[in-house]
């Protein structure tokens, strides 16, 4: 009989989940905050010491697993923490806040800055470059949501809408920027950082990728503007599929989200499509690869700084 991934000990009692945590961000031993050293610290005993509790012997400095991560001084219990990061690890197109704060019992508020500071934990610490000599890299732009203030109807076009362009490696990760405008100007940096110059460059005819031919090894198009698309090998499918599960999350799940957050819950959408099952990568190894990010993503927000996704 099939057993919920939430019934393993490490979601259910926060002593579990704490030395669940220190086996994931510890793979070596305990490493201290505040010096970096490795290796060289003993655990804390007596009834007064609070559990998971070490000392640094270079430094001398007390630390546990959680100090300078986004659980640091966190008054929620950390087993509901894990719960919280697999939950959002887990749900294809997300989980809204309202959602957060009805499975794990707390207040909306607090689901709304949870959320947050997980969706920190899945940037990806190290750089590399995307595609290489044999890969292909499609890149195309999307748009999203209604920038105009309320009641103030749209013209036609885009120029009211968020702007977000992607490149999905096929058969591996996609990377998504927020961008002010979908010009050469500003596209053309962002692909010259992110892809290897060998790459097999797929897009459709925008004229904002024409200027890409000459810096990379291939550059092949799909003229949508003629009803082409698909060409043999070549085309944008790949992209677009990615446009389509981003558009229903953001739709249907979050429904609203401010401009000043949109490049997190991007950037959320990005992780599970770049750890999706399709690559092998289950639903709990996501989530310990999140846990892995922790690491230096304190959040803090003034409350009035504060837009939350109106959800139900």
């Amino acid at each position: 009989m099939a057993t919920s991934n939430l019934n393993a000990p490490h979601f259910k009692d926060a002593d579990k989940a704490r030395k669940y945590l220190e086996s994931q961000v510890w793979p070596h031993g305990p490493v201290c905050p505040h010096c970096g050293v490795i290796g060289e610290s003993y655990k804390l005993k007596g009834k007064s010491t609070r559990p998971g509790l070490y000392k640094c012997s270079a430094c001398r400095e007390p630390f546990t697993v959680t100090v300078g991560t986004l659980f640091e001084r966190s008054k929620i219990p950390l087993h509901i923490w894990l719960q919280a990061v697999y939950l959002l690890c887990s749900s294809k197109k997300g989980i809204s806040s309202h959602q957060l704060h009805r499975t794990l019992g707390i207040t909306y508020k607090t689901a709304w800055f949870m959320a947050h500071r997980i969706r920190e934990a899945m940037k990806d610490p190290v750089f590399t470059k995307m595609g290489g000599d044999g890969k292909i890299v499609e890149m195309d732009e999307t748009f999203w949501g209604n920038k105009l203030p309320k009641g103030q109807r749209p013209k036609r076009g885009y120029h009211h809408k968020e702007k977000i362009f992607s490149l999905v490696e096929r058969g591996g990760s996609v990377r998504s920027f927020h961008v002010p405008d979908i010009s050469a100007r500003t596209l053309r940096p962002i692909v010259l950082q992110q892809i290897e110059k060998d790459t097999h460059l797929m897009t459709d005819d925008y004229a904002s990728y024409r200027s890409l031919k000459k810096d990379f090894k291939r550059h092949s198009v799909v003229n949508h503007g003629i009803g082409e698309y698909v060409r043999g090998k070549i085309y944008t499918n790949t992209i677009e599929g990615y446009f389509s599960i981003l558009k229903r999350g953001l739709t249907g799940v979050y429904q609203h989200v401010g401009s000043q957050h949109l490049k997190r819950y991007i950037g959320e959408f990005d992780f599970r499509y770049s750890n999706r099952a399709a690559l092998g990568i289950s639903d709990a190894e996501r989530t310990d690869k999140a846990l892995k990010g922790i690491s230096g993503k304190r959040l803090t927000y003034r409350r009035t700084d504060v837009e939350m996704e109106k959800t139900p």
